[in-house]
Protein backbone atom coordinates (compact mmCIF):
# COMPACT_ATOMS: atom_id res chain seq x y z
CA UNK A 1 0.00 0.00 0.00
CA UNK A 2 2.97 2.73 0.67
CA UNK A 3 4.66 1.50 -2.58
CA UNK A 4 1.13 2.18 -4.45
CA UNK A 5 0.33 5.60 -2.33
CA UNK A 6 4.36 6.84 -3.19
CA UNK A 7 3.73 5.95 -7.34
CA UNK A 8 0.69 7.72 -6.94
CA UNK A 9 2.09 10.87 -5.41
CA UNK A 10 5.43 10.62 -7.77
CA UNK A 11 5.34 12.25 -10.60
CA UNK A 12 6.52 11.07 -14.17
CA UNK A 13 9.78 11.96 -15.05
CA UNK A 14 8.28 13.73 -17.76
CA UNK A 15 6.88 15.78 -15.20
CA UNK A 16 9.48 16.09 -12.85
CA UNK A 17 11.80 17.52 -15.68
CA UNK A 18 9.09 20.46 -16.08
CA UNK A 19 9.13 21.13 -12.35
CA UNK A 20 10.32 24.66 -12.00
CA UNK A 21 10.46 26.85 -8.63
CA UNK A 22 8.50 29.91 -8.56
CA UNK A 23 10.58 32.49 -7.13
CA UNK A 24 8.62 35.85 -5.49
CA UNK A 25 8.78 38.82 -7.04
CA UNK A 26 9.64 41.83 -6.53
CA UNK A 27 9.76 45.47 -6.89
CA UNK A 28 13.67 46.08 -7.02
CA UNK A 29 14.36 43.25 -10.19
CA UNK A 30 12.20 45.25 -12.32
CA UNK A 31 14.13 48.19 -11.68
CA UNK A 32 17.17 46.05 -11.96
CA UNK A 33 15.46 45.07 -15.62
CA UNK A 34 14.55 48.31 -16.97
CA UNK A 35 18.42 49.71 -15.90
CA UNK A 36 20.08 47.16 -17.65
CA UNK A 37 17.47 47.03 -20.76
CA UNK A 38 18.33 51.49 -20.77
CA UNK A 39 22.22 50.22 -20.61
CA UNK A 40 21.66 47.58 -23.42
CA UNK A 41 19.51 50.49 -25.54
CA UNK A 42 22.10 52.99 -25.15
CA UNK A 43 24.91 50.47 -25.87
CA UNK A 44 23.61 49.38 -29.23
CA UNK A 45 22.29 53.00 -30.01
CA UNK A 46 26.06 54.10 -30.13
CA UNK A 47 27.16 51.06 -32.05
CA UNK A 48 25.08 52.04 -34.47
CA UNK A 49 24.48 56.38 -34.26
CA UNK A 50 28.85 56.71 -33.56
CA UNK A 51 30.53 57.72 -37.06
CA UNK A 52 33.74 57.26 -35.70
CA UNK A 53 33.43 53.72 -35.41
CA UNK A 54 33.29 53.23 -39.43
CA UNK A 55 31.37 49.99 -40.17
CA UNK A 56 31.98 50.24 -43.84
CA UNK A 57 35.86 50.59 -43.01
CA UNK A 58 35.56 47.19 -40.94
CA UNK A 59 34.00 45.54 -43.78
CA UNK A 60 36.70 46.34 -46.31
CA UNK A 61 39.21 44.71 -44.08
CA UNK A 62 37.69 42.05 -42.19
CA UNK A 63 38.10 39.09 -44.71
CA UNK A 64 41.39 41.21 -46.12
CA UNK A 65 44.15 38.73 -46.91
CA UNK A 66 46.83 40.56 -44.37
CA UNK A 67 44.13 39.68 -41.27
CA UNK A 68 43.12 36.31 -42.39
CA UNK A 69 46.92 35.56 -42.40
CA UNK A 70 46.93 36.82 -39.00
CA UNK A 71 44.52 35.43 -38.05
CA UNK A 72 45.58 32.04 -39.57
CA UNK A 73 49.38 32.53 -37.49
CA UNK A 74 47.13 33.28 -34.00
CA UNK A 75 45.47 29.40 -34.16
CA UNK A 76 48.70 28.08 -35.13
CA UNK A 77 50.34 29.91 -31.84
CA UNK A 78 47.63 28.71 -29.99
CA UNK A 79 47.29 25.41 -30.85
CA UNK A 80 51.34 24.72 -31.07
CA UNK A 81 51.53 26.46 -27.41
CA UNK A 82 48.07 24.53 -26.11
CA UNK A 83 49.80 21.18 -26.87
CA UNK A 84 53.15 21.82 -25.37
CA UNK A 85 51.49 23.06 -22.51
CA UNK A 86 49.47 20.02 -21.86
CA UNK A 87 52.52 17.66 -22.33
CA UNK A 88 54.85 19.40 -20.34
CA UNK A 89 51.72 20.29 -17.87
CA UNK A 90 51.15 16.31 -17.46
CA UNK A 91 55.21 15.56 -17.35
CA UNK A 92 55.60 18.01 -14.57
CA UNK A 93 52.12 16.97 -12.72
CA UNK A 94 53.51 13.56 -12.24
CA UNK A 95 56.63 14.52 -11.62
CA UNK A 96 55.67 16.74 -8.80
CA UNK A 97 53.38 13.28 -7.24
CA UNK A 98 56.61 11.24 -7.80
CA UNK A 99 57.68 10.24 -4.51
CA UNK A 100 61.42 10.91 -5.94
CA UNK A 101 62.67 13.79 -4.79
CA UNK A 102 64.72 15.53 -7.59
CA UNK A 103 61.97 14.99 -9.32
CA UNK A 104 59.23 16.69 -7.44
CA UNK A 105 61.68 19.30 -6.80
CA UNK A 106 62.72 19.90 -10.62
CA UNK A 107 59.07 20.19 -11.25
CA UNK A 108 58.51 22.54 -8.30
CA UNK A 109 60.81 24.57 -8.89
CA UNK A 110 59.53 25.11 -13.39
CA UNK A 111 56.29 25.42 -11.65
CA UNK A 112 57.44 28.61 -9.30
CA UNK A 113 59.46 29.79 -11.93
CA UNK A 114 57.05 30.37 -14.84
CA UNK A 115 54.09 30.91 -12.61
CA UNK A 116 55.94 33.64 -10.77
CA UNK A 117 57.56 35.65 -13.76
CA UNK A 118 55.03 38.18 -15.99
CA UNK A 119 54.09 35.78 -19.56
CA UNK A 120 55.29 39.32 -21.46
CA UNK A 121 58.56 38.99 -19.85
CA UNK A 122 59.38 35.48 -20.61
CA UNK A 123 58.56 36.55 -24.18
CA UNK A 124 60.65 39.27 -24.67
CA UNK A 125 63.41 37.25 -22.86
CA UNK A 126 63.39 34.80 -25.35
CA UNK A 127 63.19 37.15 -28.00
CA UNK A 128 66.57 38.42 -26.75
CA UNK A 129 68.33 34.85 -25.80
CA UNK A 130 70.86 35.77 -27.83
CA UNK A 131 72.18 38.72 -26.17
CA UNK A 132 72.59 36.16 -23.11
CA UNK A 133 73.37 33.27 -25.48
CA UNK A 134 75.22 34.64 -28.77
CA UNK A 135 74.98 30.65 -30.12
CA UNK A 136 72.90 27.86 -28.85
CA UNK A 137 74.71 24.39 -28.10
CA UNK A 138 73.73 21.10 -27.15
CA UNK A 139 76.08 18.39 -25.39
CA UNK A 140 76.56 16.90 -22.73
CA UNK A 141 77.20 19.01 -19.61
CA UNK A 142 80.39 19.91 -18.43
CA UNK A 143 82.27 16.56 -19.76
CA UNK A 144 80.92 15.86 -23.23
CA UNK A 145 81.92 16.84 -26.81
CA UNK A 146 79.54 19.33 -28.20
CA UNK A 147 76.58 17.93 -30.54
CA UNK A 148 74.87 20.45 -32.14
CA UNK A 149 75.79 23.99 -32.59
CA UNK A 150 73.95 27.70 -33.89
CA UNK A 151 73.40 30.92 -34.09
CA UNK A 152 71.08 32.01 -31.42
CA UNK A 153 69.25 34.57 -33.21
CA UNK A 154 68.92 32.42 -36.80
CA UNK A 155 67.44 29.30 -34.34
CA UNK A 156 65.62 31.76 -32.09
CA UNK A 157 63.28 33.56 -34.64
CA UNK A 158 60.68 35.44 -33.48
CA UNK A 159 57.95 32.67 -34.36
CA UNK A 160 59.69 30.56 -32.09
CA UNK A 161 60.41 32.64 -29.45
CA UNK A 162 56.64 33.56 -29.27
CA UNK A 163 56.27 29.48 -28.93
CA UNK A 164 58.59 29.48 -26.46
CA UNK A 165 57.27 31.79 -23.83
CA UNK A 166 53.58 30.93 -24.19
CA UNK A 167 54.16 26.98 -23.95
CA UNK A 168 56.57 27.30 -21.15
CA UNK A 169 54.57 29.06 -19.21
CA UNK A 170 51.13 27.59 -20.35
CA UNK A 171 52.69 24.34 -18.99
CA UNK A 172 53.41 25.74 -15.21
CA UNK A 173 49.70 26.15 -15.05
CA UNK A 174 48.26 22.87 -16.73
CA UNK A 175 50.89 21.36 -14.18
CA UNK A 176 48.65 22.49 -11.35
CA UNK A 177 45.49 21.87 -13.47
CA UNK A 178 46.48 18.43 -14.33
CA UNK A 179 47.53 17.44 -10.54
CA UNK A 180 44.25 18.40 -8.80
CA UNK A 181 42.69 16.54 -11.02
CA UNK A 182 44.82 13.58 -10.54
CA UNK A 183 44.64 14.34 -6.77
CA UNK A 184 40.87 14.25 -6.89
CA UNK A 185 40.49 10.86 -7.68
CA UNK A 186 40.30 8.23 -5.18
CA UNK A 187 43.99 7.02 -4.03
CA UNK A 188 42.11 4.07 -3.54
CA UNK A 189 41.78 3.43 -7.86
CA UNK A 190 45.42 3.61 -7.79
CA UNK A 191 46.09 0.98 -5.30
CA UNK A 192 43.57 -1.13 -6.53
CA UNK A 193 44.79 -0.88 -10.47
CA UNK A 194 48.12 -1.64 -8.57
CA UNK A 195 46.70 -5.35 -6.92
CA UNK A 196 45.57 -6.34 -9.85
CA UNK A 197 48.86 -6.25 -11.65
CA UNK A 198 49.28 -3.08 -13.50
CA UNK A 199 52.04 -1.02 -13.48
CA UNK A 200 52.19 2.68 -11.96
CA UNK A 201 52.55 4.25 -15.54
CA UNK A 202 49.53 2.00 -17.21
CA UNK A 203 47.37 2.35 -13.91
CA UNK A 204 47.90 6.66 -13.99
CA UNK A 205 46.91 6.10 -17.89
CA UNK A 206 44.17 3.58 -18.00
CA UNK A 207 42.90 4.02 -14.83
CA UNK A 208 43.38 7.58 -13.09
CA UNK A 209 43.71 10.08 -15.93
CA UNK A 210 40.45 8.49 -17.23
CA UNK A 211 38.72 9.85 -13.98
CA UNK A 212 40.19 12.97 -13.51
CA UNK A 213 39.50 14.25 -17.07
CA UNK A 214 36.08 15.81 -15.49
CA UNK A 215 38.50 18.05 -13.31
CA UNK A 216 40.94 18.97 -15.69
CA UNK A 217 38.28 19.66 -19.02
CA UNK A 218 36.65 22.69 -17.69
CA UNK A 219 39.68 24.24 -16.42
CA UNK A 220 41.83 23.36 -19.50
CA UNK A 221 38.72 24.94 -21.88
CA UNK A 222 39.49 27.92 -20.31
CA UNK A 223 42.97 28.01 -20.70
CA UNK A 224 43.09 26.80 -24.42
CA UNK A 225 40.44 30.89 -24.57
CA UNK A 226 43.08 32.42 -22.72
CA UNK A 227 45.92 31.07 -24.68
CA UNK A 228 44.20 32.55 -27.73
CA UNK A 229 43.92 36.11 -26.26
CA UNK A 230 47.35 35.98 -24.94
CA UNK A 231 48.67 35.37 -28.59
CA UNK A 232 48.20 39.23 -28.83
CA UNK A 233 50.94 40.07 -26.44
CA UNK A 234 53.30 38.43 -28.79
CA UNK A 235 52.71 41.52 -31.47
CA UNK A 236 56.16 42.85 -28.88
CA UNK A 237 58.72 40.30 -31.01
CA UNK A 238 57.09 41.44 -34.32
CA UNK A 239 55.11 38.21 -34.74
CA UNK A 240 52.74 38.65 -37.65
CA UNK A 241 49.88 37.96 -35.64
CA UNK A 242 46.26 39.05 -35.74
CA UNK A 243 46.55 41.93 -33.51
CA UNK A 244 49.97 43.11 -34.88
CA UNK A 245 49.10 42.50 -38.25
CA UNK A 246 45.98 45.11 -37.60
CA UNK A 247 48.97 47.42 -35.86
CA UNK A 248 50.59 47.50 -38.77
CA UNK A 249 47.73 48.64 -41.53
CA UNK A 250 46.53 51.05 -39.20
CA UNK A 251 49.65 52.63 -38.41
CA UNK A 252 49.55 53.02 -42.59
CA UNK A 253 46.44 54.41 -42.80
CA UNK A 254 45.32 55.91 -39.50
CA UNK A 255 42.46 53.81 -38.75
CA UNK A 256 42.91 52.94 -35.44
CA UNK A 257 39.24 51.98 -34.28
CA UNK A 258 38.17 50.22 -36.95
CA UNK A 259 41.18 47.90 -37.19
CA UNK A 260 40.71 47.42 -33.40
CA UNK A 261 37.28 46.13 -34.20
CA UNK A 262 37.90 44.23 -36.67
CA UNK A 263 40.31 42.02 -34.69
CA UNK A 264 38.04 41.77 -31.94
CA UNK A 265 35.11 40.47 -33.88
CA UNK A 266 38.06 37.69 -34.74
CA UNK A 267 38.92 36.85 -31.47
CA UNK A 268 35.14 36.37 -30.04
CA UNK A 269 34.27 34.61 -33.23
CA UNK A 270 37.01 31.98 -32.39
CA UNK A 271 36.50 31.59 -28.85
CA UNK A 272 32.80 31.28 -29.36
CA UNK A 273 33.42 28.71 -31.34
CA UNK A 274 36.08 27.34 -28.90
CA UNK A 275 33.56 27.72 -25.79
CA UNK A 276 31.04 25.29 -27.82
CA UNK A 277 33.77 22.90 -28.25
CA UNK A 278 34.48 22.67 -24.73
CA UNK A 279 30.81 22.75 -23.89
CA UNK A 280 30.67 19.44 -25.74
CA UNK A 281 33.91 17.95 -24.23
CA UNK A 282 32.91 18.48 -20.68
CA UNK A 283 29.20 17.40 -21.72
CA UNK A 284 30.66 13.97 -22.83
CA UNK A 285 33.10 13.67 -19.60
CA UNK A 286 30.12 14.15 -17.38
CA UNK A 287 28.94 10.99 -18.26
CA UNK A 288 30.67 8.99 -15.50
CA UNK A 289 29.24 11.61 -12.96
CA UNK A 290 26.04 12.46 -13.95
CA UNK A 291 22.79 10.30 -13.95
CA UNK A 292 21.55 12.46 -16.53
CA UNK A 293 23.73 14.56 -19.13
CA UNK A 294 22.84 18.63 -19.56
CA UNK A 295 20.81 19.58 -22.59
CA UNK A 296 22.24 20.73 -25.62
CA UNK A 297 21.66 24.09 -26.64
CA UNK A 298 19.37 22.98 -29.80
CA UNK A 299 18.00 20.38 -26.78
CA UNK A 300 17.31 23.71 -25.27
CA UNK A 301 15.70 25.36 -28.11
CA UNK A 302 13.36 22.38 -28.71
CA UNK A 303 12.13 22.44 -25.28
CA UNK A 304 11.39 26.26 -24.80
CA UNK A 305 9.36 25.91 -28.23
CA UNK A 306 7.73 22.72 -27.06
CA UNK A 307 7.11 24.95 -24.17
CA UNK A 308 5.60 27.46 -25.99
CA UNK A 309 3.62 26.15 -27.83
CA UNK A 310 2.00 24.38 -25.13
CA UNK A 311 0.85 27.02 -23.39
CA UNK A 312 -0.61 29.12 -26.67
CA UNK A 313 -2.25 26.01 -27.05
CA UNK A 314 -3.66 26.08 -23.38
CA UNK A 315 -4.39 29.84 -24.12
CA UNK A 316 -6.50 29.03 -26.77
CA UNK A 317 -8.48 26.66 -25.82
CA UNK A 318 -9.10 28.50 -22.22
CA UNK A 319 -10.33 31.47 -24.97
CA UNK A 320 -12.79 29.19 -26.44
CA UNK A 321 -14.43 27.77 -23.52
Amino acid sequence: MNATATQQTTPPREQRDEIRVAHRSHPSWWLLVAFVALCAAGIVKMLFTNPNLQWDVVGDYFFTQRILKGLLVTLELTVLAMLAGILLGILTAVMRLSPIRILSSTAWAYTWFFRGTPLLVQIIFWYNLAALFPKIEIGIPLLGPTLWSGDSNAVITPFVAALLGLALNEGAYMSEIVRGGIVSVDQGQHEAAVALGMRSGRAMRRIVLPQAMRVIVPPTGNQVIGMLKSTALVSVTSTSELLYTSQQIYNQTFQTIPLLIVASIWYLIVTSVLSAIQYYIERHYARGGRRELPLTPWQRLKQSVGTLQARLQTVGEGSKR
